[in-house]
């Protein structure tokens, strides 16, 4: 079975910089797209950045050139590298792992979510 873990949220001062992950562990052949989403109290989840597998990436335009995502193939995990923090950044952050092919055949999956706050 796939089994998601999600981590690296916490609390962290403006300017200040956090590292999620998110990793796939289980029997898997291959994994699509990876994607970071968030979410804040009243507002609608929004896509933060993307990252195919061919290695290109995509970013919204409130958190480019401050965000980077990553992916390491061999250990199955997406990263986001968060620099500049902003208090506007406080969301829960979730990530999502599209079109997984496991031996059950072809899924998506989402992380239980990480909670980012940044304070003023």
């Amino acid at each position: 079975q796939v089994q998601l873990v999600e981590s690296g949220g916490g609390l962290v001062q403006a300017g200040g910089s956090l590292r999620l992950s998110c990793a796939a562990s289980g029997t898997i052949f291959s994994i699509n797209g990876m994607g970071w989403y968030r979410q804040a109290p009243g507002k609608e989840r929004e896509l933060v950045a993307t990252i195919s597998s061919g290695g290109s990436t995509n970013y919204a335009d409130s958190v480019k050139d401050r965000f980077t995502i990553s992916r390491d193939n061999a250990k199955k995990t997406v990263y986001l590298q968060m620099n500049s923090l902003k208090p506007e950044d406080t969301a829960v952050y979730y990530c999502k792992l599209d079109r997984v092919f496991g031996t059950r055949g072809i899924h998506d999956y989402w992380g239980q979510g990480t909670q980012v706050t940044v304070s003023s």
